[in-house]
């Protein structure tokens, strides 16, 4: 009898053909189930990592073992606390997506994603579910937290950065959701609407950028269908696409829905999908029986299996890495308050900030998220850290104290909050917001009279603007995007009664995505977007507030005036009270009025469309202060060869204190035969941290395919002959110095996929 071949990366020919059709069928199903209703994982290999979201299967008999799969992507998302021990597995928690993008500094990304990476290896897990990569196409999208951006050029740098991090630590990723999972109301089942060309510039390209410039282990297919078809059984998007124009080689992973109504298992198998999760034993029999009745060819089959040994033999399980269960939590809090000091935005300093030392000694703190603090979003995406520094904490460990009475005020409600919450909770929201993440508690109202104490007794004051989000649930205007009458009375009254008396007053606005500002901005002296900065966020507001790190993070996506204003509302869900999120993940049935989502903003998402229809906004894209000021000098611009131009510009601190900037480069094309935006984000690059008086030029190479447009007639990209100019500056509106360049055409074919099924009524210049 012959001994059976166990696995090696340099045997995975002789493994596969000794694989039963059982076993193989088995490879390509997941192992586990993420359970909801419990954070228990139940299935075969359940007890390798607790609060894990999934498994690959093991195949002892060939050496072939279980992997783990664990959710993200703003940190390692596992149980904290199990059975048989006293020992709890907390996880760093990292800035989230809109926050680590708004730094628009890939350097500082790669170290956030190493330290994930080292985080998800020493918890024994292989794969990380991150990065979230899908547009800000509406600021009401409840994900919008884990993404990184309305635009894909910098979607995708970010994402490959946080990737090559990651993957250093000899861990993968699972970019996701793949792909136009743009809206989290009926995201199970809805058709998302899209022309080719939007598909391929807008929702597809930054998927493409971080596979060709950090080839992920894993990418997740979303939940939804395109233009028709679901993505996880989408030929076109899995294979034409992702595989054949891209070249992408790692495996493809459902995400966690398992057997789907309208889409057998062998559809997913033959598109290109080569893992099923969460996995269940009736896609291992139906492969079996496709196989078998002829339905599924075996090459198709074999095909998968091979791409999962491929993955399984770079992962620490197969390596037997020795996981330490123990995370440098130390030394990763740093690197979570240095991205979080690059990330939050400064919105409005009117020369109130930095405070100088000893000049503010007491702070009146306002607002619930003051005492609080919401370090990241909810569903999938939080993570349970050992801490979080909310702003009492971070302010106290600055040398400022706060007002006792306004602490014991709101500690006393947030105490009383939470027991009620658990009394009342809403029957719609109480999984996610429960089960997966810090709930957000209602603002109260303090009385006038109390603020005019406060005046008294503080020199200055803070109020605290939070919003919660997560998965499965879209956000509404009246209370999520706009303020509720508690909290603009609040602005109101601190803000008169302290400037009555000459002292300043900061809005930190705790939230992981846009909020309307236009009708209040008027009245504090600053404005901080701290967005959910992670565990160590009370101390990275603080940081900022004192000087000691100067403001450098800009806007990642435009700031409406109003939600409405986007191209994108009038096909844009709106919340829906009895829809809850338990039937959003285990029922396939379509809402009524939203089966599908028409894509009629086309091309013109975020600034793509503000700028180009000269829309006025809150805040524009790429923006964001500083304590000193930047000076643009010596554009350049050269060819170099066929294939890319070089960008030159120098930056210059002309102020008092030490900073770092940003250049944005912005491309107006030529007119030609496809009608195109004003202008499009091509390059970016930050500064170091520049010296009063000191200069730095930075380089920026841009490929010339990232200059094309797709032309759907020709199923190609094509940057079209003529003057290319190029536009820097510190946002998209802020623009500092040009330069232009005469290109020659460049043309690359693709694959014909994606067409919609339906003619769409798109938006035109």
């Amino acid at each position: 009898m012959h001994s059976q071949p166990q696995l090696r990366a340099d045997n995975i020919d002789e493994v596969l053909q000794a694989m039963t059709l059982e076993e193989k069928a088995k490879l390509l199903v997941g192992g586990a189930n993420n359970f909801f209703g419990s954070n228990a994982v139940v299935g075969g290999e359940a007890d390798l990592v607790a609060g894990a979201a999934g498994t690959s299967p093991a195949i002892p008999r060939l050496g072939i073992p279980a992997t783990v799969l664990t959710d993200g992507p703003a940190g390692v998302r596992i149980d904290p606390i199990r059975k048989g021990t006293d020992k709890t597995y907390y996880a760093t928690a990292f800035p989230i997506g809109s926050c680590l993008a708004s730094t628009w500094n890939t350097e500082l990304v790669g170290q956030v994603g190493q330290a994930i990476g080292n985080e998800t290896k020493e918890y024994r897990c292989d794969v990380i579910l991150g990065p979230g990569m899908n547009l800000h196409r509406n600021p009401l999208c409840g994900r919008n937290f884990e993404y990184y951006s309305e635009d894909p050029l910098l979607t995708g740098r970010i994402a490959a950065a946080y990737i090559n991090g990651v993957q250093k630590e000899g861990v993968g990723v699972s970019a996701k959701h793949f792909a136009v999972n743009s809206q989290e109301t009926d995201r199970t089942s809805v058709d998302e609407r899209v022309s080719q060309r939007a598909a391929r510039e807008i929702y597809l390209r930054g998927f493409e950028i971080a596979v060709r410039e950090s080839n992920p282990w894993t990418i997740m297919a979303s939940y939804n269908k395109i233009n028709g078809q679901f993505s996880m059984g989408n030929h076109d998007l899995l294979t034409k696409i992702l595989r054949d124009d891209w070249g992408y080689k790692g495996i493809v992973m459902t995400d966690w829905i398992g057997i789907r109504e309208g889409l057998p298992t062998i559809t997913e198998v033959q598109a290109g999908n080569d893992l099923m999760e969460p996995g269940q034993p009736a896609q291992v029999q139906e492969i079996i029986e496709g196989v078998k009745s002829g339905k599924l060819n075996i090459a198709d089959v074999n095909r998968n299996v091979r791409r999962m040994l491929e993955y399984i033999v770079k992962t620490p399980s197969f390596r037997k890495y020795p996981a330490s269960n123990n995370p440098d939590f130390k030394t990763h809090a740093a690197i979570t308050r240095q991205s979080a000091n690059e990330g939050i935005v400064m919105l409005k300093n009117n020369g109130t900030l930095p405070w100088k030392s000893g000049t503010i000694k007491t702070v009146a703190l306002f607002g619930e998220n003051s005492y609080d603090f919401l370090s990241g979003g909810t569903g999938s995406g939080c993570v349970h850290p050992p801490y979080v520094v909310d702003m009492l904490q971070g302010l106290k460990n600055a040398g400022i104290k706060s007002s006792p009475t306004l602490t014991d005020i709101y500690r006393k409600y947030i105490e009383y909050a939470k027991v009620k919450f658990q009394a009342e909770r809403h029957p719609a929201k109480w999984f996610q917001m429960e089960m997966m993440g810090q709930q957000k508690y209602p603002e109260i109202a303090i009385a006038p009279i109390a603020i005019n104490k406060e005046v008294e007794a503080a020199d200055a004051a803070i109020i605290t603007i939070g919003r919660q989000a997560g998965e499965g649930i879209d956000r509404d205007i009246d209370t999520e995007f706009n303020l509720i009458p508690e909290e603009r009375a609040l602005i109101m009254d601190v803000c008169n009664a302290f400037h009555a008396a000459g002292k300043p007053v900061i809005v930190i606005i705790n939230s992981g995505s846009v909020i309307e500002t236009a009708s209040w901005s008027g009245y504090p002296d600053a404005i901080f977007c701290a967005w959910q900065p992670g565990m160590e966020g009370g101390n990275s507001i603080a940081d900022l507030l004192t000087g000691k790190v100067n403001p450098s993070g800009k806007l990642t996506m435009t700031w409406p005036i109003a939600a409405t204003d986007h191209a994108s509302t009038k096909n844009f869900p709106g919340s829906l009270d009895d829809y809850s999120f338990k039937m959003m993940v285990g029922s396939n049935r379509p809402i009524p009025g939203h089966a599908y989502t028409n894509h009629e903003e086309d091309i013109y998402v975020g600034y793509r469309f503000f700028d180009t229809f000269n829309r006025q906004v809150a805040y524009p894209f790429g923006y964001g202060l500083s304590y000193t000021t930047f000076e643009f000098s010596k554009p350049a611009i050269k060819a170099k060869g066929k294939d890319a131009v070089e960008v030159n510009i120098t930056i210059k601190n002309t102020g008092a204190v030490s900073g770092k900037e940003v250049a944005q480069v912005y491309v107006q094309a030529p007119n030609g035969k496809l009608e195109k935006p004003v202008q499009e984000l091509k390059a970016f690059a930050k500064t170091r941290e520049l010296q009063p008086g000191e200069s730095q030029t930075l380089q920026m190479k841009i490929p010339v395919r990232d200059l094309a447009s797709f032309d759907e007639a020709g199923s190609q990209w094509i940057t079209e002959a003529g003057t290319y100019t190029f536009r820097i500056g510190s946002s998209s509106r802020d623009i500092k110095c040009t330069t232009s360049l005469k290109l020659s055409e460049y043309t690359e074919k693709t694959n014909n996929a994606l067409a919609p099924q339906q003619p769409l009524n798109l938006l035109k210049r």
